[in-house]
């Protein structure tokens, strides 16, 4: 045992105190967005294109050339503002009752009763597949038992909802529409947010139902409230078959029955009612930002 030898082992060379230098990667190059440049150049060409093509067919003149007339003598008239007039009010009569409805509604389905949201859901989603003439041919049945019901409360109902300053049923046909667009908005809305938590907190510091709803649920849903309201007040400015039926004027009634007669005028309107539908557009997009930004500005300074 003493005479048996080790093999020898190759010495071990001591540690370095230098590390190996690790060669720094080469900056990424970054991919330049042609991909999207180019879709955003079509998107802008498909509907620029036909606007910019209906503008000038409204101002030029074969005999002065470029004209403003249609604008400023035509256009201008008693019965277009009238008509107008009648299409902005129901706009927004729609919209406020859609958001009464849909937004509280839909604020105790998530929280208290989330198995009747697939019900809710089908409910809101039906003016989709019911055709609009076969919806307002519906109600046209029922608004002709007027005379029949004369003798009852009803008919006094049947004629309120249907005066020619401001019709009602108009309104209550146009909240059925906008359902899909309010509900559509609404749930991606709710979804983004903790609603049970805000409610709870709010709860907690001493208010009540209503006052949690206005001043915590809907500010946390004002994007979504926003989107819903533009989409109802633009199917309200160029909704035409049920107020036609209905035998009404509104804004894109009178555009239709003008353009029968003078082609520039009703291109004229078309150009107006899109810069209109824009312009509100705008408007409750800034008024959204502006108090979003309020609002995240208070924060950080309490």
């Amino acid at each position: 045992m003493a005479g048996m030898t080790t093999a020898a082992q190759p010495p071990v060379a001591p540690p370095s105190d230098r590390a190996p230098r690790q060669r720094p990667a080469p900056p990424a190059r970054g991919r330049r967005p042609y991909g999207r440049l180019a879709v955003l150049l079509v998107a802008f060409l498909y509907f620029a294109i036909p606007v910019a093509a209906s503008l000038w067919f409204t101002v030029d003149d074969p005999v002065k050339g470029f004209s403003l007339d249609v604008y400023t003598g035509h256009l201008v008239s008693g019965d277009m503002l009238g008509s107008l007039q009648l299409s902005v009010e129901l706009g927004l009569a729609t919209v406020a009752l859609g958001l009464l409805l849909v937004v509280p509604a839909m604020v105790v389905v998530h929280l208290r009763l989330p198995r009747l949201r697939p019900l809710v859901e089908i409910l809101c989603m039906t003016p989709l597949v019911v055709p609009p003439i076969a919806l307002v041919a519906g109600v046209n049945t029922v608004l002709s038992w007027a005379p029949g019901l004369a003798r009852t409360p009803f008919y006094q109902t049947l004629m309120v909802i249907q005066n020619e300053n401001f019709p009602l049923v108009l309104v209550l046909l146009y909240t059925v529409m906008s359902l899909p667009f309010l509900y559509r908005s609404l749930d991606a809305g709710l979804r983004a947010v903790d609603l049970k938590t805000l409610v709870e907190a709010s709860r907690s510091l001493g208010a009540g139902r209503l006052m949690t709803l206005w001043r915590v649920v809907v500010p946390n849903l004002r994007p979504a409230v926003v989107s819903g309201a533009v989409l109802s007040l633009a199917m309200v400015l160029g909704e035409y078959t049920v107020a036609s039926v209905l035998g009404y004027r509104p804004f894109a009634v009178w555009m239709v029955e003008v353009g029968n007669e003078e082609a520039e005028l009703a291109g004229a309107a078309a150009m107006l009612s899109l810069f209109l539908t824009w312009g509100l557009l705008l408007l409750l997009t800034l008024l959204a930002g502006g108090r979003t930004r309020r609002t995240r500005r208070q924060r950080k300074t309490s």
